[in-house]
């Protein structure tokens, strides 16, 4: 599932100021992959967008690699 967590990370590097700080871990459940996007404190804000746009629209993007490869993913944001 590495896959997963290399496009979060080069969605998120992309996205913030501190690319240097985003750090993604993949955790394997029975039924979900769960991926935790750490990123710097300055730079949550712009990982989450106005009205959490930026992460919905990251999430679906996961979602969508997951229904590919038959899995569901969960993507958290760590703060």
């Amino acid at each position: 599932m590495a896959q997963v967590e290399g496009l979060i990370k080069v969605l998120a590097e992309s996205l913030v100021e501190h690319p240097d700080q985003v750090e993604v871990n993949e955790i394997e459940r029975e039924n979900a992959l769960i991926v935790e996007l750490k990123v710097a404190s300055s730079d949550v804000g712009k990982v989450i967008g106005k009205q959490g746009k930026i992460a919905r629209a990251i999430r679906a993007l996961a979602k969508a690699k997951g229904n590919k490869m038959g899995r569901k993913v969960v993507v958290e944001i760590i703060t």
